[in-house]
Parts: C-alpha cells; sequence; structure tokens
C-alpha cells in the first residue's frame, strides 16, 4: 500500500485513465467492425472519415502505435476502395 498522499492520489489518476483508455480503445474497436462488415460503399464512404478521426485520437494519446494506426486506416481505405 502506498505512504505518500501523492501516491494514493497517483494511483486514483491511473485507475481512471485506464478506464477511460480501455473504454475508447474498445469503443474504436467496435467501430472498425461494424465499418468492415459495411456492404455499401455510399455509407462506408461516409463513416470513413470518423472512423479515422477515432483511430487519429487514439494514437495521438498513446493508446495505440502511430504505425498501428497507420495500419488500420490503411485497411479501411482498402475497404472501401474494394467496395
Amino acid at each position: 500500500m502506498a505512504n505518500h498522499k501523492s501516491a494514493l492520489k497517483r494511483i486514483r489518476s491511473n485507475e481512471a485513465k485506464r478506464l477511460r483508455n480501455r473504454y475508447q480503445h474498445k469503443t474504436a474497436r467496435n467501430a472498425m467492425k461494424r465499418f468492415q462488415e459495411l456492404s455499401d460503399k455510399a455509407e462506408a464512404e461516409k463513416m470513413f472519415p470518423s472512423i479515422v478521426s477515432m483511430i487519429d485520437k487514439l494514437a495521438k494519446k498513446n493508446i495505440i502505435h502511430s504505425n498501428k494506426a497507420s495500419n488500420l486506416k490503411s485497411n479501411m481505405a482498402k475497404h472501401v476502395a474494394a467496395l
């Protein structure tokens, strides 16, 4: 157990950040999964910018690596082009 007040606060804030990161990451993963299941090109093109925005935000906050973000965006763009 932590002995300092600042260490106790750090434990609380780390847990809050962990939960927030998990929520954002899971939400983005679910959105990407729904996007990959789309078969309508118009709908996919409409949804694509919001998916890219989600991925960029995750990379900016270091929830995912920037290279992984690039790979995900590339795969999403390929999916739209293939429709």
